[in-house]
């Protein structure tokens, strides 16, 4: 190299220097020089001498806005070399890299994860973002076909669509069919008129559509004033069985509470005329159904009670209360240690409890005011939730339509039950093949029912026939009367096996036979309204449900009781004939002595035709004379004392009747027990010896059975039955004959 281009080198600021320079550069990949065009030269011939160097004008700095163009102004010499030299390496470095033939490159493994990792998050972020828009988006668009299945019943009336073709009804024949319906609706409306008799409402709309004719028609005479018009139309509800659903929720919404009670007590009702029970308020923080019966009997008036109510009241009080502590821990399960046998202790009570608590809120609904404090405390919603709860225990049930029955005697209750939905549970326990749940549902609805209904039927006083409306006019009356441990169903069922006498059956038990006063005395005597009373009876005061005051058992006292209820269910109204067993006799008797004596009562004397005793104990009974076992002969109740054999009040009450029943010229027919009856486990023995059953007037009739059965035939063609059919028909022929 010699000095000149040393020195050229090291000035750079001289163009010359700088020119020699040029042509010697090479390109990155050292093969050939770079044109003049991409070294920042002019070419020859576009200005400036052949191959005479020339600077491409500097680059624009940011931010500088000087010059048309937005060049930034000229620099120095050196200074704007260097500038174009590194621009110059940019730009070749550029179009290497767009405009050059394409490398292959590696990316490295690193570089590839973290691109696979973000674009696998955003993937699956997406589909998890998308999947839970589209279950919302179909959350939102479905629709609950059960709550509107339900709304419907509530808010709507259906009626079928009629033809909105107005051709279908401009024929000749229709307005023909028209005008004829026209002229006939008149003539027989004039001919009403003149013959001062009620025109047929059937023919106001007998031009009507079809949808028109039948069901409105019938709603609209439900409501009729005219009593007579009134029941034909509930009848002609209840007889239709082929209607469409649409036409039953119809009628179950459109009618009044007149005409839902005469449906309930119509044979063979469908049970689509009833809209369901309403639902009901949840109850708050979960509280137990005992706890809400505890709170209810605590709201009642606890002052100036009846003993026995009072005794009730205190006795579930009592009991639910120790359960609450076995709940919760207490002297049941020795100071709550968890004991596996104390949880078990802490759950069997809860039914127990609830049967307490209804026997108590039973004797409460017998007293009027009460009953309005019940119905004040939502009692009837709460007895309502009990019994769908409960339906595996028919003796909750039966205690439950039972207060019902009792609040019906109210009629200012009457809407009240109605709007609680009681009319439909009622209406289906009527259709129970079990003779006890039917008649404690026909007790009430028959209570409700104020239109064919003019009696009362207090509690314990059960309507075995007729249990519905029947256009069967009554023409007397047989009133069942039980006996010791008896009861107003079990003793009139058809013979069974042997049992014993100390042991009670169970009312649980649904297994009964069948009630032969409501099955075979109905049919053969229709015109007949049979009715069944019930009062409790113990041997011992152990097993007494009211042990206060024990002069409620004497048979004075019953005496007095019982008439004041059948009076106010029409006993004495009618002819009247009495059946009676055991000490149901004696009962029998003395409501007949003191309805002697009062004037109020005199009806039920004058229209008794007559009296049958099946092994009544006229004269005593060894029973009294036997100690059972310990507990009977310690504690034997009043009922058994007065059971003495020659007890002077025995004497004294026959003495009585006999006096004015030969006045009275009643007819007698008694039955004697031949067989002994076991007592206990040892002693057998005959309740009612033959020379007791003897009255003094009337038929005697000795019968091979012991003293259980002498009341219970064995089948419809029995002795003992069609011996006392014959009775009922001979005393009561005149009546049966109109």
């Amino acid at each position: 190299m010699n000095s000149g281009m040393k020195a050229a080198l090291k000035s750079p600021r001289e163009p010359a220097a700088a020119s020699a320079l040029a042509p010697l550069r090479l390109s990155p990949q050292g093969a050939r020089p770079w044109p003049a065009e991409r070294r920042g030269l002019a070419p020859p011939g576009r200005g400036g001498a052949p191959g005479s160097p020339r600077l491409l004008p500097a680059l624009p700095r940011p931010g500088n806005r000087s010059g048309a163009l937005g060049f930034s102004s000229p620099l120095p010499a050196s200074a704007s070399y260097r500038m174009s030299v590194a621009t110059y390496c940019i730009f070749c470095y550029r179009q290497i890299g767009t405009s050059g033939p394409a490398t292959k490159t590696h990316l490295p493994w690193n570089d590839i994860r973290k691109i696979a990792k973000i674009t696998g998050s955003l993937i699956l972020g997406g589909f998890v973002f998308i999947t839970y828009e589209i279950l919302s988006l179909k959350k939102l668009l479905q629709l609950d076909t059960q709550a509107i299945h339900q709304e419907k019943l509530k808010s709507y009336v259906y009626i079928r669509t009629t033809s909105l073709n107005l051709s279908e009804y401009q024929g000749i024949t229709y307005q023909a069919r028209k005008e004829i319906h026209k002229a006939v609706r008149k003539i027989l409306e004039t001919e009403a008129k003149i013959f001062w008799r009620p025109f047929n409402e059937q023919f106001s709309t007998f031009d009507g559509e079809d949808h028109e004719c039948a069901l409105w028609l019938l709603l609209k005479r439900s409501q009729s004033e005219d009593r007579e018009i009134r029941l034909q139309a509930v009848q002609d509800l209840a007889n239709n069985s082929h209607w469409h659903d649409y036409q039953y929720g119809t009628v179950a919404q459109a009618c009044d509470q007149r005409t839902a009670i005469g449906l309930a007590r119509s044979k063979d009702v469908d049970l689509r005329f009833f809209l369901p029970p309403p639902p009901l308020p949840k109850t708050k923080n979960d509280c137990p159904i005992e706890d809400e019966l505890r709170l209810l009997l605590v709201s009642l008036p606890q002052t100036g009670l009846d003993p026995c109510v009072q005794y009730f009241t205190s006795l579930a009080l009592r009991e639910s209360s120790q359960t609450l502590a076995a709940q919760r821990g207490g002297l049941w399960c020795f100071g709550g240690n968890g004991l596996p046998y104390c949880e078990t202790l802490s759950k069997i009570p809860s039914e127990t409890v609830e049967l307490f608590c209804l026997q108590a809120l039973v004797q409460h609904s017998k007293v009027s005011s009460h009953c309005d404090k019940i119905e004040a405390k939502g009692g009837l919603q709460l007895l309502q939730r009990i019994y769908q709860l409960r339906k595996d225990s028919a003796k909750i049930q039966r205690n439950i339509i039972r207060i019902i029955g009792n609040m019906a005697l109210d009629e200012r209750l009457h809407s009240s039950i109605v709007r609680a939905g009681w009319v439909s549970v009622l209406a289906e326990v009527m259709k129970s093949p079990h003779v006890i749940q039917s008649s404690h549902a026909s007790r009430a609805l028959a209570n409700l029912d104020r239109d064919t209904v003019q009696e009362k039927y207090p509690d314990g006083v059960y309507v075995l026939h007729p249990q519905y409306r029947s256009s069967q006019p009554i023409r007397a009356d047989i009133l069942f009367v039980h006996g010791l441990l008896g009861a107003a169903f079990k003793t009139w069922r058809q013979q069974d096996v042997d049992r014993r006498l100390d042991k009670k059956t169970s009312e649980e038990e649904e297994d009964y036979s069948q009630c032969w006063p409501k099955t075979w005395l109905a049919s053969d005597c229709p015109a007949l309204r049979i009715i069944s009373v019930e009062y409790d009876t113990h041997l011992s005061d152990w097993k007494a449900k009211c042990p206060v005051e024990a002069h409620r058992k004497s048979i004075a006292y019953r005496s007095n009781e019982l008439l004041d209820k059948l009076r106010a269910a029409g006993i004495g109204d009618r002819p009247l004939v009495w059946v009676s067993h055991s000490m149901g006799g004696l009962l029998v008797k003395k409501m007949l002595v003191d309805a002697s004596k009062n004037p109020e009562m005199d009806k039920i004397v004058n229209n008794t035709r007559g009296i049958i005793f099946y092994s009544v104990p006229h004269h005593g009974s060894q029973l009294a004379e036997y100690s059972i076992n310990a507990r009977y002969l310690l504690f034997p109740s009043v009922e058994v004392k007065e059971l003495s054999k020659d007890s002077p009040a025995l004497k004294e009450l026959n003495d009585d009747f006999l006096s004015f029943a030969k006045d009275k010229k009643f007819s007698v027919l008694s039955f004697a027990e031949t067989l002994p009856t076991h007592i206990g486990s040892m002693i057998k023995l005959h309740v009612v010896p033959l020379e007791s059953a003897q009255l003094g007037i009337g038929d005697l009739i000795p019968v091979d059975v012991n003293h259980l059965n002498i009341c219970k035939p064995k089948k419809k063609d029995a002795f003992l039955y069609q011996r006392t059919l014959k009775f009922i028909q001979d005393v009561l022929a005149q009546e049966l004959r109109d």
